[in-house]
């Protein structure tokens, strides 16, 4: 593991983060059964933070007061390094400030700190952004967790399911080249439960704009599960790699993909978060690990 790194361990449960886009690369049960995808070269990220937008922008470009500014699909973040602000046995915290090279992308002045804390077999995390300018801080910021899927190799990725809290109802959002398509679709979503397969991803995330769960379960009829849930987080996206990948991703979301249509200024652009100055936006969710091999 790289230098720059911090594991932390808990009660049944340790995790490594990196500097480098403040990333989660490792999640593991006592017994050492690793439930984070490592990475490979179907995928060579974990579980990026997605940082000033969620998802992509018309053009890769975002327009401010009259000029543009280049900004690639979920933003800068998940490429920069973080400096260390807490190191401890349990819990870690990095923060990302704005500088010459974020603002040649992003003409606004923010601190976005993100912590990671261990409790009994619960990883929780949680974004604190800042705005340290004196405009409106117009943000998105969205988690990427990606898991093993399957979780047990001998396991079919269709003994798997998302169990949501409450009956998923709404219809869902898609993208079209990684912008939003203008036409709602039914919800693949029957009652509470989301069974898994590869084509579910044929037309890439499943994106849930009205989600009435904030909890959701991912597991087979045995063997290792996981729970997540999360607070502030208005949007879920569920992803895998269309064509088929060995992870799933569930992703809590503040923002969303720049519609097909939308052409005007981002701080206009739908899903955002408008931080006042001075003024700060904390968002949280909780990874719990469940069972074992």
């Amino acid at each position: 593991m790289a230098q720059d790194s911090q594991t932390l361990h808990g009660d049944g449960i340790s995790a490594i983060i990196v500097a480098q886009g403040a990333e989660l690369v490792s999640l593991q049960d006592a017994q050492g059964f690793e439930f984070l995808w490592q990475a490979g070269p179907a995928w060579r990220r974990h579980s990026p933070v997605l940082f000033p937008i969620v998802g992509r922008l018309k053009a890769d470009q975002l327009r401010h007061r009259g000029r543009t500014y280049p900004m690639t699909q979920h933003g800068f973040a998940r490429d920069k390094p973080f400096a260390w602000a807490e190191r401890g046995p349990r819990s870690c915290t990095m923060v990302l400030t704005d500088d010459a090279d974020t603002r040649a992308h992003y003409p606004f002045a923010f601190r976005l700190a993100v912590t990671y804390t261990l409790d009994r077999q619960q990883l929780g995390v949680t974004f604190d952004i800042t705005n340290t300018g004196d405009e409106p801080l117009p943000a998105s910021i969205g988690a990427h967790p990606a898991f093993n899927w399957p979780l047990l190799p001998d396991l079919a990725k269709t003994d798997y399911r998302l169990t949501f809290a409450d009956d998923e109802r709404a219809q869902i959002r898609r993208l079209k080249d990684g912008l939003l398509t203008a036409t709602l679709e039914p919800t693949p979503v029957a009652g509470m439960t989301l069974d898994l397969s590869e084509r579910l991803f044929d037309d890439d995330a499943v994106i849930l704009d009205q989600p009435a769960s904030t909890s959701v379960r991912y597991a087979a009829r045995r063997g290792p599960a996981i729970e997540m849930a999360w607070q502030g987080f208005p949007v879920l996206g569920i992803w895998s790699k269309p064509g088929g990948a060995p992870f799933l991703c569930i992703e809590p979301w503040h923002g969303i993909a720049s519609p097909v249509d939308f052409d005007g200024d981002f701080i206009d652009k739908p899903g955002l978060m408008l931080i006042a100055p001075a003024a700060k936006r904390l968002l949280s969710y909780q990874i719990r690990l469940i069972g074992s091999v």
